[in-house]
């Protein structure tokens, strides 16, 4: 790999970018918080040669919405339960999109 993908990747959401710590500190939460989103398995780190737990952008937004609702006083398997559905939802929504505009186009005189 260049520096140029290297780079590049920096833009992917699932790219893991982020060590622990730096994911802690940019949540405002702790380690053992972002353990804890790993043993609900709600996030499952990616490991780097090392070991250490790496996360990626999307990892780290689904883990905010998780401390937002343990924040509100959502016990933490409810929270990640609820992310998961609501993340389920999302994907659901976007193939249903995708679904209507792809028939849309196939049958153009149908959307009339």
């Amino acid at each position: 790999m260049t520096a140029d993908d290297s780079f590049n990747r920096l833009d992917d959401d699932d790219y893991p970018a982020y060590t622990m710590g730096r994911a802690a500190e940019m949540l405002g939460t702790t380690q053992g918080f972002l353990r804890a989103l790993g043993e609900a398995r709600l996030i499952t780190p990616l490991r780097s040669g090392g070991g250490h737990r790496r996360y990626s952008r999307y990892q780290l937004r689904i883990a905010a919405r998780a401390r937002e609702l343990v924040d509100q006083g959502t016990p933490i398997e409810a929270a990640c339960r609820i992310v998961i559905l609501e993340d389920q939802l999302e994907e659901a929504q976007r193939i249903n999109a995708e679904y209507r505009r792809a028939a849309g186009s196939a049958n153009p005189t149908a959307a009339a």
